[in-house]
């Protein structure tokens, strides 16, 4: 399954190095010479790297197909994406790891098997990542953690969550409100 591993950002210098906003856990791994990486619009790449290294903290990439500033500037903002096998890649995972792809279209059920609705984001939040559900009431956040989200069953494309009382009361008045006007 491709996975987005990063997105190009501005250029750094005259000869073709761009900034790159890491999105993965295996930097290392996933951005070594020689790597072929997907590209999202598809008509900027693929991209080939032909140098790597860190700049005050910042990873900075010389790509075999862009040869200067101007050609890094064009595609800038273009999504990084490599193909990962996620039976490879869980075995060395914690089993309370998961991809967003692997997360994103699941149903989201309660704890007595009623449907609350379709996961459609992570947000990757500095405190912790928030569940957004996409709910018969709009949109609802709820934080990825242990005690709200008691099972995770990627196989069946299922998430088990057990909302904080309230929450979901709370939901369908604000809709209710938002629809009086």
């Amino acid at each position: 399954m491709l996975l987005v591993v990063g997105r190009i950002g501005r250029a750094h210098g005259v000869l073709g190095e761009a900034t790159i906003e890491i999105r993965t856990d295996l930097p290392d791994e996933r951005f070594v010479v020689g790597a072929q990486l997907v590209t999202d619009p598809v008509g900027n790449g693929p991209l080939t790297i032909e140098s790597t290294r860190d700049h005050n903290g910042i990873l900075l990439l010389k790509f075999k197909e862009v040869k200067d500033r101007t050609a890094v500037e064009r595609i800038r903002d273009t999504l990084l994406m490599a193909d990962v096998d996620f039976k490879e890649d869980q075995s060395s995972a914690e089993a309370d790891e998961y991809h967003v792809q692997q997360l994103i279209g699941c149903d989201v059920v309660d704890e007595a098997g009623s449907t609350l609705g379709v996961l459609t984001d992570v947000l990757n939040l500095p405190g912790q990542d928030v569940l957004a559900i996409q709910s018969k009431f709009g949109e609802v956040l709820l934080p990825f953690i242990s005690e709200f989200v008691p099972e995770v069953d990627i196989e069946n494309r299922r998430i088990v969550v057990c909302p904080p009382s309230g929450l979901l009361e709370l939901q369908k008045d604000n809709d209710q409100l938002v629809g009086d006007d």
